[in-house]
């Protein structure tokens, strides 16, 4: 049994099959509202017998103690803290990882945009630091549609000690920046083992960082735009050049 304080929820189908699918943390119960009798229902009990995660079915009012919205489409799960991987350990079995690291991210449902776009593209692990999304995990694991739940993640104190931990790794490190003079996204060998620094659109690149990575790079605009992407749209566009250089696309 978790602590009280530990536990957290997820809402909806897509969110609670993607934790119990991804074993990506401990499920304390499955709670599906009475009168539910679609495919989606049926398809997640069996999952739930099979993987022996504990399971009712529950008045609506039971579901709306624990939910502000009514996106939960009467499934919701009581879970226990994402399980979170040793750097070291993240994406290991893979001979030519592409690894991204999101760092300054401040609103979880952008957050959770950006991680469905890099999972989509196949990327082989995120990288965070550590931040308690307690109160937005519902918010993280559907906007990035059960995204979260499934990639590997690890964690690092910082940007620069994860630059150094997979630099000595043998990947290439990269960073985003709005840096014009830099090489661009579409120029960079995406094909190589790549650790790759996303940051937030507040946050600019420090001197520092920009000297510790093997490149910075930059999203080239259409036309003259002063501002910068946020972090969802650039992580998708990043992720799919990756993607799309490494399927061998033109």
């Amino acid at each position: 049994m978790l602590e009280q304080d530990a536990l957290e929820t997820l809402e909806g189908h897509i969110s609670v099959r993607a934790a119990i699918e991804g074993r990506s943390r401990p499920i304390e119960r499955l709670l599906i509202r009475e009168g539910i009798l679609n495919k989606s229902a049926h398809a997640l009990l069996r999952l739930a017998q099979d993987e022996n995660v504990p399971f009712e079915r529950v008045p609506e009012s039971v579901i709306e103690e624990y939910t502000s919205g009514n996106t939960h489409g009467g499934v919701l799960a009581i879970v226990g803290p994402r399980h979170v991987l040793p750097l070291a350990d993240l994406a290991a079995d893979q001979a030519n990882p592409l690894i991204i690291m999101l760092d300054g991210h401040e609103d979880p449902f952008n957050f959770g945009q950006a991680v469905r776009s890099i999972y989509a593209a196949g990327a082989h692990g995120l990288v965070l630091r550590p931040r308690q999304w307690t109160t937005a995990t519902a918010v993280v694991a559907r906007s990035s549609a059960g995204a979260y739940e499934r990639i590997p993640l690890a964690f690092a104190d910082t940007a620069e000690d994860a630059v150094a931990h997979f630099r000595s790794r043998g990947l290439n490190a990269v960073a985003l920046d709005a840096d014009s003079k830099a090489q661009t996204i579409y120029a960079y060998d995406w094909s190589q083992p790549t650790f790759a620094l996303i940051g937030g659109e507040k946050r600019g690149l420090s001197r520092g960082l920009a000297k510790q990575v093997d490149a910075v790079l930059q999203l080239p605009y259409g036309r003259d735009f002063r501002r910068s992407l946020g972090m969802s749209p650039t992580a998708a566009v990043v992720a799919f050049e990756a993607m799309r250089q490494r399927l061998g696309n033109s």
